[in-house]
């Protein structure tokens, strides 16, 4: 079996998409959301999932997010005694495998050699706001409303735990063993997918206190830039992408995938519409 785990705080959009996504896929028995903070209240679509209210994990971003990743780590540590995989993702996070290749997520997973290997990884997409698709109406999928995406080395993360080893901060690698990123398998984020999600939590004063407004206005940036990126091809970006993270390691981040600082804007394919 495999589960799916999270942690999350104010965000019951992108949980809410979380659930469907992963509950539809492995079975809401097998989600287990951490909610950070006893303030916080448990939507009712997680009612089926295993919920485990914490004590809230305060300080700014860079100590706060390593205390979640060690609660995370932990937890998937003990899952492991009884799961042979454990996603792990952020919220707005979905692993998806192409539909060309007519797999379910389980099956591709099961389909993959772990021999040696401590996890497992999709090449990262970091879908962005595009204003010919726009307003994003938060009732359908999110995948089709939004087709532009960036090739980004920073969401390629180490989602999937093959054994139990400690995740760096935001599940972007592990501190043992480097990256094994499948061929057919994207991991999407779709926190710059529409400006008013940024616009959201940038009135979070939570947020802002713990040193997100840089990270957030940066997201930003990226959303005003993009129309100056040049499209390149899905199909033929998304192999190279892969091929170069796959050996390019920076020096002072040896398990961390590198890409020359390249930007490559793509299309995703209209097979992928309404996955997410």
């Amino acid at each position: 079996m495999i589960a799916a785990l999270t942690m999350v705080r104010n965000d019951d959009f992108f949980l809410g998409k979380w659930i469907e996504y992963y509950g539809n896929l492995l079975g809401k028995e097998n989600l287990f959301i951490y909610v950070d903070g006893e303030d916080q209240k448990v939507p009712s679509c997680a009612d089926a999932c295993n919920v485990t209210i914490i004590p809230r994990v305060a300080g700014n971003v860079r100590i706060s997010d390593k205390q979640r990743i060690d609660i995370l780590s932990a937890r998937a540590a003990q899952l492991l005694r009884r799961y042979d995989m454990i996603v792990g993702t952020d919220v707005d996070e979905f692993l998806v495998v192409d539909p060309a290749l007519k797999m379910t997520l389980p099956e591709f997973l099961y389909a993959q050699n772990t021999t040696g290997r401590n996890s497992l990884s999709g090449l990262g997409c970091d879908v962005i706001y595009n204003s010919e698709y726009g307003s994003l109406d938060r009732s359908k999928p999110l995948l089709g409303q939004r087709r532009a995406a960036l090739l980004s080395t920073r969401y390629t993360k180490t989602s999937v735990l093959c054994a139990p080893v400690q995740w760096g901060s935001g599940f972007h690698r592990t501190r043992k063993g480097d990256f094994h990123i499948c061929k057919g398998l994207y991991l999407f984020h779709f926190g710059c997918a529409d400006p008013s999600i940024i616009g959201q939590k940038l009135n979070d004063k939570d947020l802002v206190t713990r040193g997100w407004e840089r990270h957030l206005r940066k997201r930003r940036r990226i959303i005003e830039t993009l129309p100056s990126i040049e499209w390149r091809d899905w199909e033929e970006w998304t192999r190279k992408a892969r091929f170069i993270q796959s050996i390019v390691r920076l020096p002072y981040t040896w398990n961390k995938p590198a890409m020359f600082n390249l930007r490559i804007k793509v299309r995703v394919p209209e097979r992928f519409s309404g996955i997410v």
